[in-house]
């Protein structure tokens, strides 16, 4: 492993090998451990059934990416204990997760549900369908995904409650403050060198978005 763009990062203390993990943290809870399976029952069933928001990580050439995808709660369906199957909604067509998955199947997804301080994690491989029947099927208002994200689970478990805890998320009292954080708009023309005019965009987002969801 190089470090090349951090003067802060001290290559001596870099861990580079399992065994120094091992030998810092200790062996997992055997609770841990055993909560793992490869296959989705019906708590697991219950909890993705509930959840408005999963997070999807994938790889490909040595980078990592991940992309949050949202709906109504219940969005992401459960075919049977092994497979599941999440339609791609629309987006901007940069297309990161898709391609990636063309090219590696590996996925993590993060299933989160608001005021549920513990999440649930699934691990497995993917694949893109534009089978007609299953992207009909999961049409909404009339406008059907072109693709949906077939996966076949490999690894199943919940995860504790620590990092939400600590983050305190679901507290309306945390919220960010107007004008505490750079809006779209404003990122994007920055990010974009003037491209993009930012209130143009702010304003175009409070139209566009609620009209483009499907």
């Amino acid at each position: 492993m190089s470090i090349t763009r951090s003067s802060t990062i001290n290559a001596q203390y870099i861990v580079g090998h399992v065994s120094e993990l091992d030998e810092m943290y200790g062996p997992a809870l055997e609770r841990s451990v055993r909560k793992q399976m490869d296959h989705l029952d019906g708590h697991c069933r219950a909890f993705i059934a509930r959840s408005p928001m999963v997070v999807i990580g994938t790889r490909y050439e040595g980078f990592a990416d991940t992309s949050p995808r949202g709906d109504v709660a219940g969005f992401v369906r459960v075919v049977d204990d092994h497979t599941l199957i999440i339609p791609d909604r629309r987006g901007n067509n940069r297309l990161d997760s898709l391609r990636n998955i063309v090219q590696n199947p590996a996925v993590g997804l993060l299933f989160l549900i608001p005021g549920i301080n513990e999440t649930f994690r699934v691990n497995g491989d993917a694949v893109l369908s534009r089978d007609p029947e299953l992207t009909a099927s999961f049409a909404v208002e009339g406008k059907q995904p072109r693709t949906v994200i077939v996966v076949t689970v490999k690894e199943a478990y919940i995860h504790c409650s620590r990092a939400l805890v600590r983050a305190d998320l679901w507290n309306p009292a945390k919220y960010a403050e107007p004008g505490s954080v750079p809006t779209f708009g404003t990122m994007l023309a920055a990010h974009t060198a003037g491209f993009v005019e930012a209130q143009a965009v702010d304003d175009e987002a409070k139209v566009r978005v609620p009209l483009t969801l499907y």
